[in-house]
């Protein structure tokens, strides 16, 4: 079973040479730090910063630096800040090629609830609807169940949707799952010590197994 770390360390995996990439609140922004050598990739937030680097130590932060969650950053040579219409025109405009977002609950056909749970006050649904609209690209990182213990992959989602039919791909603490098209978890890989009727029994939503499940690999 992975923490939160171990999910980050993996969805990096899945980042491309050469691409653009929104890192959302919560588990997201940690992959920042587990890039792989040798991967050029540019980090984008919807707060206006095009470049963005790992975490700062402690001790060197800059309270001017941070990213939409309100954390502070780092910068890389050549990284430029501009104002949200202008981060806002390059999501809406397909410029991001993958996003990779955290998520309350996700359905077997793809889609994502990850802003709001009712009766609980919240500020808003930030830059989460215009992400998955226009995202080439997006992968979940979340924990497999809640902390009642209930799924959160679903056959379909109980919370107030943030976007329909778009998570492509889920990375939890148990295992790797591709949303088919056609509908349905397909089961990719298993974390390390996580049998399959673990995974079962933690997944509501349709999970499809075919042949073999490899563990993870980082």
């Amino acid at each position: 079973m992975l923490d939160k770390t171990g999910i980050a360390k993996r969805i990096a995996k899945e980042i491309k040479d050469g691409s653009y990439v929104n890192l959302g609140i919560g588990i997201p922004t940690l992959v920042a730090n587990y890039i792989p050598e040798g991967i050029n990739v540019v980090l984008q937030s919807e707060n206006g910063l095009l470049g963005m680097g790992p975490f700062p130590y402690e001790g060197e932060e800059d309270p001017d630096l941070i990213n939409a969650g309100k954390q502070t950053i780092t910068t890389l040579p050549g990284s430029s800040v501009f104002d949200s219409a202008m981060s806002f025109g390059m999501i809406r405009s397909q410029k991001v090629d993958l996003t990779i977002l955290g998520a309350m609950e996700v359905s077997e056909n793809g889609d994502i609830a990850n802003w709001k749970i009712p009766g609980k006050m919240v500020k808003g649904m930030g830059g989460a609807m215009d992400l998955v609209a226009s995202a080439k690209n997006i992968i979940v990182a979340m924990q497999h169940v809640n902390k009642a213990g209930e799924s959160k992959l679903l056959p379909k989602c109980l919370l107030p949707l943030t976007g329909v039919k778009c998570v492509k791909k889920i990375v939890t603490e148990l295992a790797v799952l591709e949303v088919k098209p056609e509908g349905g978890f397909k089961l990719l890989e298993r974390a390390p010590g996580v049998s399959l009727d673990e995974i079962r029994k933690a997944t509501a939503g349709k999970l499809i197994v075919e042949g073999e499940i490899p563990k993870m690999e980082f």
